[in-house]
């Protein structure tokens, strides 16, 4: 009994060694991505965007290089892994191909950068504001808060629309009025209205037209410059402020009603 419970003591020890590199690899894996993400981060010259990303492939070549030292506690040498790596290529190739197909399109994400940490995008057809890029996925956080995981590979073959890609954007806004109303007086109190709010750029400068007869009022669009930071404020301000100004100066805003007719009998 003594005897077969010494044989088993060596796989024992070597167990607990594992488990002890693979606990302390994974704490320094972490704790170095952490310092490399910190440093290049507090550099302004470089993209916080990369930080994250070169942070991940860190961590994970620390973790591959636990792995080889595990292996190697049991005896399994580094020559010997290559060896067998080799022979299962074509295996490990098709039982991961979505996996490096992932971490070949986050390194295509950091190298042309259709977005980076903070810009509000689309892609795929769900918006939200880019919170991590890694290795393998795309973490995004919608308008109410909720995470949405991309894998890298579905980001970069989809279309990618970002909204903070240029710090200005053009805010469009429609006002009808009715047919009976006065069509210039309604534009110069948008005009006005856009040129008070000091959120509007003056170059390009604002633009108020008539662009529609429809069914029941006259369309009038205006087109305003802003930071793209100030593009929902302004749309909401712009709206309400047109409104109220409709309504101070009798200009009637049309919606849809009905007319009851009632014939004789």
């Amino acid at each position: 009994m003594n005897e077969a419970l010494e044989g088993y003591l060596p796989l024992i020890w070597n167990a607990a060694k594992a488990l002890i590199v693979l606990i302390v690899g994974w704490i320094v894996a972490g704790r170095v991505g952490a310092v490399v993400r910190k440093r290049i981060n507090n550099t302004p010259q470089i993209d916080q965007t990369i930080g994250n990303f070169a942070a991940s492939m860190v961590k994970w070549v620390i973790l591959l290089m636990v792995l080889v030292a595990v292996l190697g506690i049991f005896g399994i040498q580094a020559t010997s892994l290559v060896a067998v790596f080799g022979a299962a290529t074509l295996a490990i190739g098709l039982a991961l191909q979505g996996t490096l197909a992932d971490i070949a399109a986050g390194f295509m994400l950091i190298l042309f950068r259709p977005y980076k940490l903070g810009d509000f995008v689309e892609v795929g057809g769900t918006s939200g504001t880019v919170k991590d890029l890694n290795l393998f996925v795309t973490e995004l956080a919608t308008p109410d808060n909720v995470q949405i995981i991309v894998p890298n590979g579905q980001a970069w073959g989809t279309i990618i629309t970002n909204y903070s890609g240029h710090q200005t954007r053009r805010v469009d806004l429609v006002f009808g009025i009715d047919y009976e109303d006065d069509m210039e007086k309604a534009k110069g109190i948008i005009l006005r209205l856009a040129t008070e709010d000091p959120r509007t750029l003056a170059d390009p400068e604002p633009w108020v037209r008539v662009t529609n007869l429809g069914d029941s009022s006259v369309d009038i669009t205006a087109r305003l410059w802003c930071d793209a930071a100030d593009y929902w404020e302004l749309k909401f301000a712009m709206t309400q402020k047109v409104k109220e100004a409709f309504d101070a100066e009798a200009i009637s805003i049309p919606y849809p009603h009905s007319v009851e007719i009632q014939k004789a009998g």
